[in-house]
């Protein structure tokens, strides 16, 4: 049987407070919603389970001397108060419980939004639709009919709990158990709203305006606290999550903070050097290419890049370089590098280490700088 305090990952003096927030931490990250795993789905019911007796001083203190799982005292024949009432005639069950609360906290809820890499170098708005559980504005949470109100049920008397007369080797025993006419509640709706069918809420889409920092990527998901679905009867909402996909770019890739592209180079301005004007994702860039400039060459422009999730120093944009080479050259362009070929005298080609194409010796260099 797991220990309770275990399962939160609290001490045993640990606060209410303390309590709470390592349970809302844990269910942000066990919730079916976010991780459909099925080891996630067992390990969200034992810490639902664990904060559910902790959270209650009364469960909590029963537990703490030496309670079972459900927060009462261990033992056979149905526990400390079954027990109690086999030899006391049922009195200390009765008092015990509780109904239980029709008001619940809503489900955590999931979306997605699509980001351009350009919407990731300042960050950006967008309004997003969601469709989720609303309070019920004809009720207002209250799951009744206008003027009406729940009644006290007439089966358990308002307790939620029934108690039933079972034989045993010690002879009747009485044990205690959830109404099953108010479903634990204590209490009826005989004449539920219309419009929520009793819920207190209702489906409906909305929507919900965010504002997308800079620096998100792929994957990473955003909380929107109390942005979820709002609980039954009028509960606190959940929590939303929005998922940020960033969809690939045709010129710019990113590292990092960086934006990496290759610039196209001619082999006359590569020998000559020239300068030239290129598109950033953020306005243009006037960028100097150097007299023998080479393939693979990187050229960095400072603070061009990515602002970064959690700070304000943008990263590089960082340029590498192709020298394309002419394929087809008329007579005249052909006596022209062969004079130059000759004056220039180059070394004979030669061996040296392999390389898996422009995009491989791009890479070394990028990881060097």
């Amino acid at each position: 049987m797991a220990d309770h305090y275990e399962v939160l990952g609290v001490s045993r003096d640990a606060t209410q407070d303390e309590i709470k927030k390592a349970y809302r931490k844990l269910a942000r990250q066990l919730h079916p919603d976010v991780n459909p795993g099925e080891d996630a789905a067992e390990r969200f019911k034992l810490v639902t389970h664990a904060y559910d007796v902790l959270s209650d001083e009364d469960s909590r203190r029963r537990y703490d001397m030496g309670g079972d799982e459900n927060g009462g005292f261990g033992g056979g024949f149905g526990g400390f108060g079954d027990i109690f009432e086999t030899f006391f005639g049922g009195a200390g069950g009765a008092r015990s419980a509780r109904p239980r609360s029709r008001r619940e906290r809503g489900q955590d809820a999931l979306v997605r939004v699509n980001l351009d890499l350009g919407d990731v170098v300042f960050g950006a708005h967008r309004d997003i639709e969601v469709d989720t559980a609303v309070l019920c504005e004809t009720c207002n949470g209250s799951c009744c009919q206008e003027g009406t109100s729940p009644v006290t049920c007439d089966v358990c008397g308002g307790s939620g709990h029934v108690q039933r007369q079972v034989r045993s080797l010690l002879g009747n025993v009485v044990t205690t158990q959830p109404c099953g006419t108010c479903e634990g509640y204590g209490t009826t709706i005989p004449y539920p709203c219309g419009a929520c069918a009793g819920q207190g809420r209702v489906r409906s889409r909305r929507t919900v305006s965010l504002d997308i920092p800079a620096g998100v990527e792929t994957g990473l998901r955003l909380q929107l606290p109390g942005s979820g679905e709002v609980g039954r009867a009028g509960g606190p909402n959940g929590d939303l999550y929005v998922e940020v996909t960033v969809a690939p770019h045709p010129v710019f890739s990113r590292d990092g903070d960086d934006l990496l592209a290759t610039l196209e180079v001619s082999m006359t301005d590569a020998i000559l050097g020239t300068t030239t004007t290129i598109e950033g994702l953020d306005g243009t860039v006037d960028l100097e290419i150097r007299q023998g400039l080479q393939s693979g060459d990187v050229l960095t422009i400072g603070g061009r890049g990515i602002t970064p999730l959690r700070g304000s120093q943008r990263g590089d944009l960082r340029v590498g370089v192709q020298v394309v080479t002419p394929t087809k050259l008329d007579s005249a362009q052909r006596k022209l590098i062969q004079d130059f070929a000759k004056k220039n005298k180059a070394p004979a080609p030669k061996l040296a280490q392999f390389q898996q194409g422009l995009f491989s010796k791009l890479r070394d260099r990028f990881r060097s700088h």
